[in-house]
């Protein structure tokens, strides 16, 4: 089964994008750590070489590593790991095809991304990123422009400078190419991108807006070759096996489609040597194993075709992990500590559909999901129930609400339900774990069913005043673990039960893909994200301007309340403000009832040939493994000479 963290289908995103859905992004709303230095102020000018939205950084100017990394970790080995389905694009960026993984990782950007990516954030601290592409900022107060200053050593694979002309055409080409949803949202916000030499880079923003999301977002955009797009005449939104020349760690050492990927650490990368990037970037080769589904991919685990797993199959890791290699100490299995809140995974309703745009429908539907029974009977008892957006956080909304998140919800006068105000927070329901429907919520929704005019005929079947069925098609990728198929199939069964027209399918990952981009579904095993921080993201992810095609909503999600409560995080100027305004946010999502919540897991599972080695303790938001991880010879040679590896 997927871990809460991960969707359970390769997104046609990378993760090099998510600084734009929630740029500064703080996690359970830490953001100044003791000891963080201010950036420089003068003249109303903020220099600095970083970016924090407070401009407090944890890192000075002249740190030499991040302080979880082991800056003297060798460089080295191999680690491989696996990919379900197919691929048959190496451009990332794309809604057409089905992208290989990790292909954006090539690829960096002014300030840089999350671990893994060749990026400037920090594993120990959110909302935080460091120079990358570039060696320093400046911004005036009211945050109505930034300036860039670039590192002139940087090259792309192909040995030719990166350069400002570079970022404005990456810019751009976004605009023009890239997905209408993030083309849309930030066309409102960024007046212009401006090369004022070659190394130097001019952003304007436009007035009236929240000053959130602005240069985090325009610093972690990707930067492309302008010679190579020109000369190629590639397009950034078309699928293709040629990829343009990037300036990052890695690079493609050969593809075979379908069946693997290989990376290959760049000898000659022009940012080896700067201190964001000490102890990161270890491995010289990362090769990434295509497998039809989890089952094929575990056996070759076993036999030592790939070397890292990150388990999310609960049985797997139960009673799958007694195979010789572990019982000899060649594979570790390990639970890692993992300091994130859980990703809001759950069954999503398309809200597209008009049978599910009624509340009552979609909490109905919601009562054939059983917890309790699911996890003791398919998950071994190892995950737990997840109610809130932001699961563990201090801004997850309970009880009725109080104070100053009561007063907030009050503004907002006739936009505001009776129940929001008066009740306390949706939570998830509970189930017997005795079977597998619980008769007591089977009756509650069968009266909600009748109440929201869905009678149950004679046949048994639920049909609407015009005799229509209430149908529900819920696909899942065919490469989707065993135990999925069985929850969704039990769910699904649950569902009949209550006179509902459901049905599981099992589609073809490439056609998975197509269709979950087309929301060509009812409902859909799938995640949004937390939300620990507010930025200009949430609306691409929550807000409705973007709904009706934005991939990043898949249910659909068009509520004006929760617009609102959106902008008005934004203008928060207080760190407590902003917290007040998350906690209403999640009140108002779990009320919504667009998503039924599921499990999670609180800790990272991963197995692996006992080759590899970590920092001790792990950061908090990383378990790092392409980013801080290194390879450790004597370890592999012995597996070798074991007969472990081939």
């Amino acid at each position: 089964m997927s871990r809460s963290r991960a969707a359970v289908a390769q997104r046609p995103m990378p993760a090099l994008l998510g600084r734009w859905l929630v740029a500064g992004a703080a996690a359970l709303g830490v953001m100044i750590a003791a000891g963080q230095v201010r950036s420089q102020e003068e003249d109303g000018i903020i220099r600095s070489h970083g970016y924090s939205y407070f401009g407090d950084l944890t890192y000075p100017a002249d740190y030499p590593h991040f302080d979880y990394v082991n800056p003297d970790a060798p460089k080295g080995g191999e680690i491989s790991l696996w990919a379900p389905g197919t691929f048959d694009s190496l451009n990332p960026y794309s809604r057409k095809g089905r992208a290989g993984r990790y292909s954006w990782m090539m690829y960096e950007s002014l300030l840089g991304e999350m671990p893994a990516s060749g990026g400037g954030a920090p594993a120990d601290a959110y909302g935080e990123s460091y120079g990358l592409l570039a060696e320093s900022l400046e911004y005036d107060e009211g945050k109505t422009w930034v300036i860039f200053h670039m590192r002139p050593e940087a090259r792309f694979a192909d040995g030719t400078p990166v350069t400002a002309h570079d970022v404005v055409f990456s810019h751009n080409l976004l605009l023009e190419q890239g997905l209408p949803s993030y083309a849309q949202a930030v066309k409102k916000r960024v007046l212009s991108a401006e090369a004022l030499d070659d190394h130097t880079v001019k952003f304007t923003f436009a007035e009236g807006i929240s000053r959130r999301s602005l240069i985090d977002q325009v610093g972690g955009v990707p930067v492309w070759s302008k010679a190579w797009y020109e000369e190629s005449g590639a397009r950034l939104d078309e699928p293709r096996m040629e990829v343009s020349p990037g300036s990052g760690p890695y690079m493609i050492e050969s593809y075979d489609i379908n069946r693997r990927i290989v990376y290959k650490r760049n000898p000659d990368y022009w940012g080896a040597d700067l201190p964001i990037n000490q102890g990161r970037h270890n491995f010289d080769r990362i090769r990434i194993e295509y497998f039809a589904d989890d089952s094929a991919a575990f056996e070759a685990f076993k036999a030592g075709e790939y070397t890292f797993r990150s388990e999310g199959n609960s049985k797997q890791w139960a009673t799958g992990y007694e195979f010789p290699g572990i019982a000899k100490g060649w594979v570790v299995k390990e639970e890692l500590p993992d300091g994130t809140p859980p990703t809001p995974t759950g069954i999503i309703f398309n809200l597209g559909r008009e049978t599910l745009q009624d509340r009552d429908v979609r909490e109905a539907i919601s009562l054939a999901y059983n917890f309790e029974w699911t996890n003791e009977s398919l998950q071994y008892g190892l995950f737990k129930q997840r109610h809130s957006f932001v699961q563990g956080a201090p801004t997850e909304a309970k009880g009725v609400p109080e104070g100053k998140e009561r007063a907030l919800l009050e503004s907002l006068g006739d936009l505001v339900p009776e129940e929001i105000l008066n009740e306390p927070a949706v939570m998830a329901h509970s189930s017997s774990p005795a079977r597998e429907i619980d008769r007591r919520n089977l009756r509650t929704a069968m009266k909600l069913l009748d109440g929201a005019g869905w009678a149950v005929g004679d046949d048994g079947m639920r049909r609407n005043a015009e005799g229509d069925l209430l149908t529900i098609n819920f696909p899942i990728p065919s490469s989707s673990s065993a135990t999925l198929g069985a929850f969704v199939e039990v769910f699904v069964s649950n569902l009949q039960k209550m006179g509902i027209a459901a049905e599981m399918e099992k589609v073809d990952p490439a056609q998975y893909t197509l269709r979950e981009r087309d929301r060509d579904y009812d409902l859909i095993y799938d995640s949004y994200v937390a939300f620990l921080d507010t930025g200009t993201g949430l609306m691409q992810r929550y807000g409705s301007d973007e709904a009706a095609f934005s991939l990043f909503n898949p249910a659909g999600l068009a509520s004006p309340l929760v617009d609102k409560i959106i902008n008005i995080s934004l203008e928060t100027e207080t760190s407590e403000d902003r917290d007040v305004a998350l906690m209403a946010l999640d009140r108002v999502l779990r009320w919504e009832r667009f998503m039924i919540p599921v499990w999670y897991n609180d800790s990272s599972w991963v197995a692996y040939f006992d080759q590899y080695e970590y920092p001790e303790p792990l950061p908090r938001y990383a378990l790092g493994v392409l980013d801080f991880w290194w390879f450790n010879a004597d370890k592999a040679a012995e597996l070798k000479a074991a007969g472990a590896l081939r």
